[in-house]
């Protein structure tokens, strides 16, 4: 059974184009022959026209099912080929009607001007000196036109008059194919230049973020031994020191470390989950709320406002933790800013979600204002340049988008938007 073809390269978008103006040509032609045999305008040979017009169509349904059914890529090769057997049946056509003298051997042009927009230099050579070869041949072998003889004896005044309005009409279809669909290829070569751009840019992007993968994860295995020894020194200081102050401040000590323990093993449950498939659907704001408790223990000297303004039941939310920590780091970069008086705000619709999140620090200079989703670019002295550019990753991973501006009072807003699953009813 033939299954359907995905067409997407530009040189199947291509073919599908030359394919519809063959049609096109072949249905003009068909018809022009059809009314010069039903009025009897002019002796032709009938035989070799039919064969013409069989072979033409036959060509066109064996390139639709090629192009419908079968996903090998289209090469430049089978696209010169075809462009030849275009100009093979133009010229077979021309030497049963006039040969050089009809007006239409202007549709030559057609052809390589196709071929001069969509294939490299060589096919296109080849084919300019096939349709040299093909019209110089058709000056001294072709079937002369005569008109028969019903229509009256002043015939030349009649072949003058038809060369007139064939010229005209041939300039006119050669323009408007050369306009449109040439320019139409030329449109779907530039969009899939695009695409190959786009996916080298994340190809690069994939590099780099193997690279802070494998140095995160050998952080992670040389921050375990240290993590456990400090658990146990801080419980054997809790034990030996009773002064209230100083409990509090080991308290805060102990919290901050395991939660770098649990951050460390949630990294581990997280890849076990990925391989699993095991992510688990929860509320968007029991979400917010979670991953605003971790970072509220990590920063506990910032103030913050938070607000949930849906317009629809609330919708689920299956989130990983690298969005998890994409938050994290968006809450880390505000609160780094200016920790007093940030604003957060939960809103949603029937189909996506939005967290935006405004500090009341300096803003983003403009030296880096429109690089700062880049890897390795930060405002602060110390920063490596690296949390904004993964959470801009994993969110884009996640279908969603990040985007940090200017207030036009004070300070950065980060506006994070991300696709739920499904309203909860």
């Amino acid at each position: 059974m033939l299954v359907p073809a995905k067409w997407f390269f530009a040189s199947r978008l291509n073919l599908w184009g030359l394919v519809s103006i063959r049609v096109l040509v072949f249905s003009l032609q068909l018809v022009s022959v059809i009314i010069c045999y039903i009025y009897k305008l002019f002796y032709l040979p009938w035989d070799i026209l039919a064969l013409v017009f069989v072979a033409s169509f036959i060509l066109c349904v064996l390139t639709i099912i090629r192009l419908a059914y079968i996903s090998f890529p289209v090469s430049d090769i089978e696209y010169a080929i075809q462009l030849a057997c275009d100009l093979t049946t133009h010229g077979i056509l021309l030497y049963c009607t006039g040969g050089a003298t009809n007006p239409f051997v202007s549709y030559f042009l057609v052809p390589i001007t196709i071929a001069a927009a969509t294939l490299p230099w060589l096919y296109t050579l080849c084919l300019v000196t096939y349709a040299i070869f093909v019209y110089s041949l058709l000056w001294t072998w072709n079937i002369p036109l005569e008109v028969q003889t019903i229509w009256g004896s002043n015939t030349e005044s009649l072949l003058i008059n038809l060369h007139l309005m064939g010229m005209w009409l041939s300039f006119v279809f050669s323009t408007v194919l050369i306009g449109f669909f040439v320019s139409q290829m030329a449109v779907t070569l530039r969009q899939q230049d695009r695409r190959i751009a786009d996916w080298r840019e994340e190809g690069l992007h994939d590099q780099q973020l193997l690279a802070v993968a494998a140095q995160a994860a050998g952080a992670a295995h040389e921050l375990g031994t240290p993590l456990s020894t400090m658990t146990v020194l801080l419980k054997d200081l809790q034990e030996t020191y009773k002064d209230p102050t100083l409990q509090q401040d080991l308290v805060l000590l102990q919290r901050q470390v395991q939660l770098c323990k649990g951050s460390l093993q949630q990294l581990v449950r997280a890849s076990e989950a990925d391989r699993m498939h095991e992510s688990k659907e929860q509320l968007v704001s029991h979400w917010v709320n979670t991953v605003l408790q971790s970072w509220h223990l990590m920063h506990p000297e910032a103030s913050y406002t938070y607000k949930t303004l849906g317009k629809h039941n609330e919708p689920v939310f299956k989130p990983h933790t690298t969005l998890s920590q994409a938050l994290l780091n968006i809450l880390n970069n505000a609160a780094d800013a200016c920790p007093d008086e940030i604003e957060i705000e939960l809103s949603w619709t029937k189909t996506d979600f939005t967290i935006n999140i405004h500090d009341k620090g300096a803003g983003i200079p403009s030296f880096i204002e429109n690089k700062i989703n880049k890897p390795f670019v930060s405002s602060k002295e110390k920063g490596l340049g690296l949390g904004l550019y993964l959470s801009q990753v994993s969110v884009s991973r996640a279908g969603g988008s990040l985007r940090l501006y200017n207030h036009k009072k004070q300070g950065t807003i980060a506006v994070l938007q991300l696709p739920c699953i499904k309203n909860k009813s």
